[in-house]
């Protein structure tokens, strides 16, 4: 029974199950930054390409075969 009751303190004393479940949503959080900050990036990287596209048909009108 001492045993037992020893086992049950260890249990309740452990602090390694939280600090996994901390760890694991701050990773989860990090994911999600990254995430976003590479479809930012995308999103604003196909903005400029387009703009560049645009500027240059505009620019080479009387110029044949310019494509994007």
């Amino acid at each position: 029974m001492k045993k037992l009751m020893t086992m049950a303190r260890q249990f309740r004393d452990d602090d390694n199950g939280a600090a996994m479940v901390e760890y694991s949503i701050l990773i989860g959080i990090i994911t999600a930054a990254v995430i976003t900050f590479i479809i930012s990036v995308g999103v604003y990287v196909t903005n400029a390409w387009s703009t560049l596209c645009t500027n240059l048909q505009t620019d080479t009108q009387n110029a044949t075969g310019v494509t994007c």
